[in-house]
């Protein structure tokens, strides 16, 4: 994995070079990928990445985490509260959204999951603002954390989580994360806690997506008839159904 990590930071290198900008900024969750892409920026441009902790009525471990990765490899942070600005803009938003004849607001989905997505993409799109604030004040790069597994089935925000400048773990799978981040020294305990989005309280992605990060990469990796084919027609129509957020928005004339 030294061979492809080190790829990744000369990678990395070459992006900020050709942009002009002094460095990178990041997210820092608490989570495996956000860790593994903020030693890569650290070996890519040392000096010159900040990383950012941006609670929202979050788990607690999870800044405890992100302060361990940290402290771990001497990242200089801020820490920007978003909970009270997520608290006023949802309220607004909410209320506002009220005012709709009823006959427009409809029923809304019933599935607990999807009823709470429009209020949970709030936060990584807050996230995103805070971000892009923090690189055009300082001139950096917004880098972000999708791995090949998320990115394939749209499991991100469009315009939150999705919106960077680059993607440095876009290519490994999520089992090749692991190994890269054992690779590069990130912490044990941050290793081995289960993925979350962050998104509410208990959540986590293999709960939310209906299957395992393991059963995904065999259906990459080795083809659909590796897993169930109820399974397959699920991560197919994921991939069909998330397929605008992997590229532009479309445009009269493009298609």
């Amino acid at each position: 994995m030294s061979t492809r990590t080190d790829s990744i930071v000369e990678w990395l290198r070459r992006r900020l070079s050709l942009s002009a900008a002094r460095g990178f900024v990041f997210g820092l969750s608490g989570g495996i990928d956000s860790a593994l892409v903020a030693r890569l920026c650290q070996q890519a441009a040392p000096g010159n990445c900040v990383g950012v902790l941006m609670p929202c009525h979050s788990d607690p471990r999870d800044e405890t985490d992100a302060r361990l990765v940290a402290e771990h490899f001497q990242l200089p942070t801020l820490r920007i509260d978003l909970a009270p600005t997520f608290d006023h803009f949802t309220a607004t938003l909410q209320q506002t959204l009220a005012s709709l004849p009823p006959d427009l607001l409809g029923a809304g989905p019933t599935d607990d999951i999807k009823a709470r997505v429009p209020m949970a993409n709030v936060k990584p799109r807050l996230r995103m603002t805070t971000l892009y604030f923090v690189a055009n004040t300082l001139n950096y790069m917004v880098v972000g954390t999708g791995n090949r597994s998320e990115l394939s089935i749209g499991y991100f925000t469009k315009y939150g989580d999705g919106g960077v400048d680059l993607l440095p773990i876009g290519g490994l799978l999520k089992s090749e994360v692991r190994e890269a981040a054992r690779a590069l020294g990130v912490p044990e305990p941050v290793i081995e806690k289960a993925p979350s989005a962050g998104l509410w309280l208990g959540q986590t992605d293999e709960s939310e997506m209906g299957f395992t990060y393991a059963e995904l990469e065999n259906y990459l990796t080795k083809g659909p008839e590796t897993v169930s084919p109820a399974l397959a027609m699920r991560i197919e129509r994921l991939m069909r159904g998330s397929e605008h957020k992997r590229t532009l928005a479309p445009a009269p004339g493009a298609d």
